[in-house]
């Protein structure tokens, strides 16, 4: 099983991760963001993985913070999980729609961070939740996971099927890139020898 639990402690937030990549999508959040609850469970059911987030942050101020450093800690937790990368798929991608919303979402697990995010929402906030913040989620997830992610949301006018479009083909890429290939077995998915 290729699993991992990290802890990230600062002044503004205390998060526990764990992930399972080989599990089979069940998840518990207790993070004081409903939306962003909503948001990872699609990872987790997607991504057929197992995730456990627990955080508290200073939300007396905005959810900025509790946002970013869950998506630091969740990468963490996913390159620890990821282990040598030997024999995974390496690539993901998916297209996701939800109504009249679009997304695609292309990965790969190449030990270089870099996110390229094409979303322009509708509106400002879901809710009360900000939307810049999934920027800076996955911008925290890539910049510690060592992962190389392309956002694109195609198409849509309602900024939460936007938003879920995105997460669930995260979610379904994630799946992909990290499934492990029968004719790679114990092979790096690299010219280079390492990723």
């Amino acid at each position: 099983m290729r699993n991992a639990k990290i802890t990230r402690n600062t002044l503004e937030t205390q998060i526990t991760v764990s992930i399972n990549l080989d599990g089979t999508g069940i998840s518990q959040f207790n993070t004081g963001l409903g939306f962003l609850d909503h948001m990872l469970d699609q990872i987790a059911r997607h991504g057929m993985m197992d995730i456990e987030v627990n955080a508290k942050g200073d939300l007396h101020i905005d959810a900025h913070h509790t946002v970013e450093d869950i998506g630091i800690t969740l990468g963490q937790a996913f390159a620890q999980a990821v282990g040598d990368k030997k024999g995974i798929r390496r690539y993901g991608h998916a297209y996701v729609p939800l109504d009249e919303a679009l997304s695609r979402v292309v990965l790969d697990i190449s030990g270089r961070p870099g996110l390229e995010f094409g979303c322009t929402f509708t509106r400002a906030a879901i809710g009360n939740f900000d939307v810049d913040l999934v920027h800076e989620f996955f911008q925290g997830f890539v910049n510690h996971a060592n992962v190389t992610l392309h956002i694109d949301n195609l198409k849509g006018h309602n900024a939460h099927h936007q938003a879920e479009t995105i997460f669930k083909a995260f979610g379904r890429a994630l799946r992909m890139a990290v499934e492990l290939d029968a004719r790679m077995a114990g092979i790096m998915p690299s010219t280079k020898g390492s990723l």
